[in-house]
């Protein structure tokens, strides 16, 4: 019988929290904050109902009431959030992810944060292959030679990477590390256009590397991850194929951080 009550109930709530559910996502996806025959229009609902909904989702903090009448997201949501990223184990998604994907074997694959205008290490696959150069977790490189750093920098406002680097442009590691602010602007514009970053040796001579950058909940990038082989095997088709691939394992490392469906944009 309580069984049976708890079927019945969960039965009767279930279209209500979906009703809640597309108001917040309808009003989370606007511009400008709607009014509540706005709300009501979009998601087809009786006027009475979309009041109903309404005020229950201010009275707990999801929606918020301008003086204007319109209304936003509320409060209750950063919680949410907040909670969500505080338990979510990015690292252990990374070799999750890496786990379960077969297509890049045999490859050196890294993880990175943007820290200043430095990358940080946190996780690294080395491969057996002969790079000459073995990553290694907390090591830090200049963002502006790295494939990840690169992925991460090109989804930022150019300004943004200006006043990261301008001030002191770091140390040349190979003769080929991009020498100024301008040329990299240059990479990352190209990078936008190409779908991944290129470190063709700025890191180690005779060692390519291609990244691309993953992204959370808000769309922001929040870490790179990039893929190395030697220089004689990055061909044109095969930098293509394993972009390609790195796309795909990013977009699948996204989806866990809370991304939308859809691979991450162009880095």
């Amino acid at each position: 019988m309580v069984a049976a009550d708890v079927s019945k109930s969960l039965g009767e709530s279930v279209p209500a929290l979906r009703r809640a559910v597309r108001v917040l996502d309808f009003v989370g996806g606007l511009g400008t904050p709607p009014t509540a025959a706005d709300i009501a229009r979009a998601i087809d609902l009786p006027k009475s109902t979309a009041h109903g909904l309404i005020a229950t989702l201010v009275e707990l903090d999801l929606l918020a009431r301008s003086p204007e009448g319109t209304f936003r997201l509320g409060p209750h949501l950063m919680s949410w959030a907040s909670s969500f990223l505080g338990q979510f184990d990015l690292v252990g998604e990374f070799q999750n992810v890496f786990a379960q994907t077969s297509h890049l074997e045999g490859y050196t694959i890294t993880l990175t944060v943007l820290e200043g205008a430095e990358v940080v290490y946190l996780a690294c696959r080395n491969s057996s292959a002969p790079l000459g150069f073995t990553f290694r977790i907390g090591m830090r490189l200049p963002a502006p030679f790295t494939a990840t750093g690169k992925a991460i920098l090109s989804t930022l406002e150019p300004e943004k990477v200006k006043a990261l680097l301008a001030a002191d442009w770091p140390k040349p590691l190979t003769a080929h590390s991009t020498k100024s602010l301008p040329a990299l602007q240059a990479e990352l514009a190209a990078t936008r256009k190409r779908g991944f970053s290129i470190d063709d040796g700025q890191i180690r001579e005779g060692m390519v590397c291609i990244g691309t950058a993953v992204r959370d909940y808000s769309g922001q990038a929040v870490a790179g991850i990039a893929i190395s082989l030697l220089e004689h095997e990055a061909t044109a088709a095969r930098m293509a194929e394993l972009g390609d691939g790195l796309h795909r394992v990013a977009a699948a490392l996204s989806a866990r951080l809370g991304a939308q469906d859809g691979p991450p944009a162009a880095d």
